[in-house]
């Protein structure tokens, strides 16, 4: 089958959905298992989103790019599936967060609250902190920091990835003649 052109947009499209619905599918089992707070298994979602980044990316250079890509092809093509991804998860935290369980917010306050006091931080301090925290505890706020971390975070994992998966081909000998010339 001969590669056909297609836009980064709609080459990655799959793949951000592919990652975003990982991704709540993921939050879903944190949530059912009350470890939504814990950062430890939070660590779980960076290497989910590493692993469908490479598949996305191999997979983007492969079927459309002839298997050839550069690092700036890398780069773009992550982070717009980190983009997708993030649309997805955003609309998913603005559903759970608001909807399928409101107090959820609360339960994110008190362990934020739990974690100060556990590192000794007066209470002046924590007050000043949980100010800042309740501001930020809003799900159309978490969904628009999603907006902007996950391409960030995407950003950088493609940085590492496009190290080892960019293949620019040879040259043209045709090109690198008429260069010299």
């Amino acid at each position: 089958m001969e590669n056909q052109k297609v836009s980064p947009w709609k080459g990655n499209f799959n793949w951000g959905l592919i990652m975003g619905f990982s991704m709540i599918i993921f939050s879903t089992v944190l949530y059912f298992l009350d470890q939504i707070g814990n950062q430890k298994l939070g660590y779980i979602s960076m290497i989910i989103m590493v692993v469908v980044l490479f598949l996305g990316i191999k997979a983007y250079r492969d079927t459309f790019l002839g298997g050839y890509i550069t690092y700036g092809q890398v780069l773009g093509a992550g982070v717009i599936i980190g983009l997708y991804s993030a649309v997805i998860s955003g609309l998913f935290t603005i559903l759970l967060y608001k909807f399928i369980d409101p107090d959820l917010v609360n339960k994110l306050y008190a362990i934020s609250e739990n974690k100060m006091l556990e590192q000794g931080v007066s209470e002046g301090q924590i007050e000043v902190a949980m100010k800042l925290t309740k501001k930020f505890l809003n799900p159309y706020i978490m969904a628009a920091m999603g907006l902007f971390s996950s391409p960030f975070m995407a950003f950088i994992f493609s940085l590492i990835l496009g190290i080892f998966m960019k293949n620019e081909g040879e040259k043209n000998p045709v090109e690198t003649t008429e260069a010299a010339e």
